[in-house]
């Protein structure tokens, strides 16, 4: 099977370069090892040149589509030839046995997705104050996800895979959505899975807990600054979302993790408060505060769709609107 897989990482800096070779290490180091290793260097000609200098046994490509991590991607899937297509962020290192762990599922014909755990490496310590419910801010695993190889929504892009034609065949990743050099959006792992599962009934996207990556989590991200522009960010990604599916439906996991989830976590915090954990109320506060700023991103992506569906300007007719 691993023949027939390719391993693509997207990258967009230099900042990252000993990541990004240890991410590429990584990968090629698997066993079996994967079909091929594809880099995507998103409108940067330095890093293209170093790559294609120093990084043999890796094919390297420049970005043919719209800029960001959702054109990176979709530049890697028109690239590779395997019949499955493995993600792997730039600054996440594969543990031994995680391209094996996420390709086990496809055993099942109607799997068209898997995805694997993400652990954080902290630059710095991890910050009191950081719920581990909100370890999606840093593109991590959190609490409330499963813990057992189990069918769910989407995987998280760090560590993903995806039936390499299917996903062509459904229109790739929309560069609606996603990452753009440091604008911290996201949903474009939500999008393209409801899509291949809608195409497809009966088919399934699995969790692969087996399947491990450690995800570098830097001393900027540790920062409040970070957690709140990312939860906004998150919010109107989510509204942008429910736009291009016409519907909220998409977000029924949304809705049981606000729930289920975070009121667990915030008594979780009370509890450890009243045990003298004073950082327990520090994550008991971040978790209601990131929930507000969360649905305020979403309530302003709504509003944004309001002035869409009312038209823009006279001046502006024809433009491009998202």
């Amino acid at each position: 099977m691993t023949r027939d897989v390719s391993v693509i990482v997207c990258a967009y800096t230099l900042d990252r370069w000993v990541w990004l070779t240890d991410a590429l290490r990584s990968a090629a180091e698997q066993v079996p090892p994967p079909g091929e290793v594809i880099l995507v260097v998103d409108h940067n000609p330095e890093l293209f040149a170093r790559a294609q200098l120093e990084l043999p046994g890796v094919r390297v490509v420049e970005n043919t589509g719209v800029q960001g991590l959702s054109g990176g991607r979709n530049t890697g899937l028109d690239t590779a030839t395997g019949e499955i297509a493995a993600f792997l962020d730039d600054d996440a290192e594969a543990d031994p046995g995680w391209l094996a762990a996420l390709l086990a599922p496809y055993e099942d014909e109607r799997v068209v997705a898997t995805g694997g755990r993400v652990l954080p490496i902290w630059d710095s310590s991890r910050p009191r104050w950081m719920p581990d419910e909100f370890d999606w801010v840093v593109g991590c695993s959190y609490r409330g996800l499963p813990e057992t190889a189990v069918a769910i929504r989407n995987p998280i892009g760090a560590s993903m895979s995806l039936r390499r034609q299917a996903a062509l065949d459904v229109g790739g990743f929309r560069t609606e959505v996603g990452r753009v050099g440091t604008i911290p959006a996201g949903c474009e792992e939500t999008d393209i899975s409801i899509r291949l599962t809608r195409r497809q009934p009966g088919s399934r996207i699995m969790y692969a807990p087996a399947s491990t990556v450690r995800h570098h989590v830097t001393t900027n991200r540790a920062r409040w600054g970070y957690f709140r522009s990312r939860c906004f960010h998150e919010g109107r990604s989510k509204a942008i979302l429910s736009r291009l599916e016409g519907s909220t439906e998409p977000l029924s996991s949304e809705r049981s993790y606000t729930i289920r989830v975070l009121p667990a976590g915030v008594l979780r915090g009370i509890g450890r408060l009243l045990r003298g954990d004073l950082g327990g109320a520090q994550r008991a506060a971040a978790i209601v505060a990131g929930l507000l700023i969360t649905t305020f991103g979403y309530a302003t992506g709504i509003a944004r769709r309001g002035q869409l569906a009312a038209g823009p300007p006279a001046s502006a007719a024809g433009g491009k609107t998202q």
